[in-house]
């Protein structure tokens, strides 16, 4: 009989969600919001459908979580179509290098002084709730490849690499709790190791791998569409083949995955920008008949635009399948009971201070006006990928007492982001639409 519910549960919220998108994205309010009101709803405190206990389920939460992200970070990278030249990725590097590092510094002295955490615990805690999430931003992101707004494309940016740079902060907590020590027990040894292969190496080859795999594979597809006629119609296989094969490629050079994946987007994205000599993309046809589509796959102008329209479109799909099953857990936490106390001092500092102040001092110098380093310092959404980093560490030997604590903090740490960041989105996005509007000059 569950199973039966669960199916009906699914299908009826699937529909109704598809059927009221218009409505609700007028509404001051984001679906990852009603989402997580859902998930509460159908969790051990409401009907008791959704019992997912982090603690005891961390291997298969960590897979979903996995999945979700590297689906998300695919998506950022297809949608940014500016190249790295670019003076528009000066804010997105800043902060998701220098931001970065204030947050897990500034989150580090909040989980030792005002909550008597270990050190390396506090790191930890740095580390997972530092990165914004590029799965729950959907509303202040870019909306298509041709956006280049800076404001939407910063946030976009930051989401997508931020995701990477994040982890050699987790990984360096857990060396200080002597989880990932490595039989290392020097600190300063230990030290060298973590910079020159947790954080060098690591970054580096994730980029490379990810830039290279998504520009061979990019070139190779359009090889054979353009002069064999062949691999037409089959996008979704390729856009998962090379997510995987990026992520597989950098897990198994012990790099980091998360940032091949967001650069293999960006290397597709740039082979069809390189194509166009900087044009618009063209119309992409995504919904034709079988001559239609052969046409486009294959005309040597239209064919990189349309590879990479037709990958981010099913990617796209995928990565609103999975915000509607990561959030829903996220709400079942919530009706768990997986709620802190302690987060009445951590999320208004989160939010309020730490976040603020390392967007203010990430962005000095920066050439970013105010009212976008104001709604940059706010929409520091955190979410999907702070859980990920979570049940990783608890995969690799988190102590139970600790993850639990931590298990608390993150999820209302999340719950109360996707519910005030996802409140205000539509209205201050609206104004920020509005007074750009202003400042345009008429024709």
């Amino acid at each position: 009989m569950t199973a039966t519910l669960w199916y009906l549960t699914i299908g009826a919220l699937l529909i109704c969600m598809a059927l009221a998108s218009s409505m609700v994205k007028r509404l001051p309010l984001s679906t990852a919001t009603l989402y997580l009101f859902i998930g509460i709803a159908l969790g051990p405190g409401g009907a008791g459908l959704l019992h997912l206990d982090p603690l005891k389920n961390s291997a298969i939460l960590e897979r979903i979580t996995e999945v979700a992200v590297i689906i998300s970070l695919f998506s950022a990278g297809l949608k940014l179509r500016v190249p790295l030249r670019d003076r528009r990725w000066r804010v997105p590097f800043r902060l998701a290098v220098v931001s970065m590092i204030l947050t897990v510094g500034l989150v580090t002295l909040v989980g030792v002084f005002a909550l008597g955490l270990p050190l390396g615990a506090a790191v930890l805690l740095g580390g997972i709730l530092a990165p914004t999430d590029p799965v729950l931003a959907s509303d202040v992101q870019v909306e298509a490849p041709g956006d280049v707004d800076r404001l939407r494309f910063g946030l976009t940016g930051e989401a997508g690499l931020n995701d990477g740079t994040a982890f050699p902060f987790v990984m360096l907590g857990l060396g200080l709790l002597g989880i990932h020590d490595l039989g290392i027990h020097d600190l300063g040894a230990y030290i060298s190791r973590w910079f020159f292969i947790d954080v060098v190496w690591s970054v580096t080859v994730g980029i490379g791998t990810g830039w290279l795999l998504g520009t061979v594979v990019g070139h190779l597809v359009l090889y054979l569409r353009r002069v064999h006629k062949e691999a037409v119609g089959l996008d979704e296989f390729i856009g998962l083949g090379l997510l995987a094969l990026s992520y597989g490629t950098a897990l198994l050079l012990h790099s980091y995955g998360f940032l091949a994946v967001f650069f293999s987007g960006l290397a597709l994205r740039r082979i069809e920008h390189q194509s166009s000599g900087g044009k618009p993309p063209e119309a992409v046809i995504l919904a034709a008949n079988a001559e239609e589509i052969q046409e486009t796959a294959t005309n040597t102008e239209k064919a990189p635009a349309y590879m990479a329209g037709a990958v981010l479109a099913f990617n796209e799909q995928l990565e609103r399948i999975t915000e509607v099953g990561v959030v829903l857990l996220i709400g079942g936490m919530v009706s768990l009971g997986y709620l802190s106390r302690e987060a009445i001092i951590v999320v208004p500092l989160l939010f309020l201070v730490i976040r603020p102040l390392s967007v203010r001092l990430g962005l000095i110098g920066a050439d970013t006006s105010l009212i976008r380093q104001n709604l940059i310092a706010w929409f520091g959404i955190r979410g999907i990928g702070s859980f990920y980093y979570l049940m990783y560490a608890i995969q690799l030997g988190l102590p139970t007492e600790l993850a639990s604590r931590l298990i608390s903090l993150v999820v209302t740490v999340v719950a109360v982001s996707i519910v005030v960041h996802g409140v205000s989105a539509t209205p201050l996005m609206g104004l920020y639409g509005r007074l750009n509007a202003r400042r345009r000059p008429s024709p």
